[in-house]
């Protein structure tokens, strides 16, 4: 397993011209070394030395865990082999640890993947800070990789680091030398955003800096590297027209183009991810990488096959007004008595799907890579619902499960129409393969029982809004109560 951090240490060169990593005490001409570098507490992958006016030292490392050390050393023909280990398509999920990425990046170890999870971690950050808390008992996510491990006999390999920060991502490139990126390592939360100035700006610069640095590294270090990055529908917005998968073609006096569509973006965040688009669909251009945009729907359910294995591999399930999506927070409200909570007259219609379709899409545009300088974009949902009928089939559910659920209207904090046309294509990953999991009496029944188990650790406090989209401004906010 690699790990990534930040450390500092000395260099003893008192005594020859060979290189000695010492604490400061064993050292007796000692300088100091700052690391930014790939650890997997094995040798090293390579090394240098720059020296700076200050006489300090920096050195840059990567390195690998002690089995790829071992096949490097040992096992120089299978490169040549049609069916071992070293011919298997190596998959870096950014953002691994978050409620996506983890499901993804189980599912794609099991499905025979290499994989490697980069992420800062802060995502349990940002619940701490709020007060916040998945519904779900979470594991770390060293106590996950090794459980994985131990139930399944595989690796996955772990970066922990900012991508924001270059030198970071470019030694996890160089480490792990990927086919593939899959790019969740973005704050995807709307209301996040709303917030206050200060989580608005950090939002922008996360996603849009985070992504550029990703396709950077790609342009340097994996030419042939095939980026999916995690879009959203959201930032179609809601127009009056049917929703084309990413591109639309136009008659205008006379003449006709096929255009990106049209972007209308409701919130910091998914302005956020309209900016992502632009710039990968630069980069294809200008650069020859080859991407695909999943524009994804409303996530709802917890299980995969792989998570269901083991209490340790529990995914998150956030039930908040900050992060919780609607189906989720509906069903943990019907769980503990609370009101399903309708935002405005409840006509808000969007695309929903289940996490195990989210990582079956992902695996299916892995599998299924764009060419070179294609920029693909991929509507990744399964089924449309209003919010009114997302109440009404949780309310029907529960009370099977003999649970009394009401329904109110609360104040719409967001700016969004609350009644509107909404159609939208979603051919493409159809034709690729994808088998949908629909939502049916069976998958409420199983969601509404999940969090019926979990109830005691509902936090009621965070269930009604306390963003508002009119009412952001620059001071700092605290939203827990």
């Amino acid at each position: 397993m690699a790990h990534l951090l930040s450390t500092t240490c000395y260099l003893d060169v008192s005594s020859s011209n060979k290189l000695h990593f010492k604490s400061i005490n064993q050292c007796s001409t000692p300088i100091p070394i700052s690391f930014n570098m790939g650890i997997s507490f094995s040798p090293l992958k390579k090394l240098s030395l720059q020296r700076k006016k200050s006489a300090q030292y920096v050195v840059r490392a990567s390195a690998v865990s002690m089995s790829q050390e071992a096949k490097t050393q040992n096992d120089s023909g299978s490169q040549q082999s049609t069916d071992g280990a070293s011919t298997r398509k190596k998959v870096m999920v950014i953002g691994g640890d978050g409620y996506c990425g983890w499901a993804t990046a189980l599912h794609l170890s099991n499905k025979g993947y290499e994989v490697s999870i980069v992420d800062n971690l802060i995502r349990r950050l940002f619940d701490h800070q709020l007060g916040l808390d998945s519904l779900t008992p979470i594991s770390s996510i060293h106590n996950r990789i090794r459980r994985w491990k131990s139930l399944t006999g595989k690796d996955i390999q772990l970066f922990v680091g900012d991508i924001c920060d270059f030198d970071f991502l470019a030694e996890a490139f160089k480490s792990f030398e990927p086919d593939a990126v899959v790019h969740f390592g973005e704050q995807r939360s709307a209301p996040y955003s709303m917030i206050d100035r200060s989580r608005a700006v950090f939002t922008q610069h996360n996603n849009v800096i985070g992504t550029l640095n990703v396709l950077f590294a790609i342009k340097e270090f994996r030419e042939e590297c095939h980026l999916v990055k995690l879009g959203t529908m959201g930032e179609y917005g809601t127009p009056n027209i049917d929703i084309e998968e990413g591109f639309i073609t136009i008659t205008h006096n006379g003449r006709t183009d096929t255009l990106p569509y049209p972007k209308q973006a409701s919130s910091f965040y998914h302005l956020s991810k309209v900016h992502d688009s632009h710039n990968i669909a630069f980069t294809c251009k200008a650069w020859g990488i080859r991407a695909t945009d999943l524009n994804q729907g409303v996530v709802y359910g917890v299980r995969t096959d792989e998570t269901a294995m083991h209490e340790d591999l529990v995914n998150r399930l956030d039930y908040d007004a900050v992060f919780g999506t609607a189906l989720n927070r509906f069903c943990v409200q019907a769980a503990v008595g609370h009101p399903l909570t309708v935002y405005g007259k409840g006509g808000q219609t969007r695309g929903y799907l289940d996490i195990r379709d989210t990582v079956q899409c992902v695996e299916i545009a892995i599998a299924n890579p764009a060419n070179p300088g294609e920029f693909r974009v991929f509507n990744q949902f399964t089924e449309q619902f209003s919010v009114n009928e997302l109440a009404a089939l949780v309310t029907k559910a529960g009370e099977k499960l003999g649970l009394e659920v009401k329904t109110i209207s609360v104040p719409n904090p967001r700016v969004e129409a609350e009644e509107h046309y909404y159609n939208a294509k979603h051919t493409k990953l159809i034709e690729l393969g994808l088998q949908p999991h629909l939502l049916s009496d069976s998958l409420l029944d199983s969601l509404l029982n999940f969090a019926v188990q979990y109830k005691d650790r509902v936090d009621t406090k965070q269930i009604m809004p306390s963003v508002s989209w009119k009412k952001i401004g620059a001071k700092p906010k605290t939203v827990a109560a």
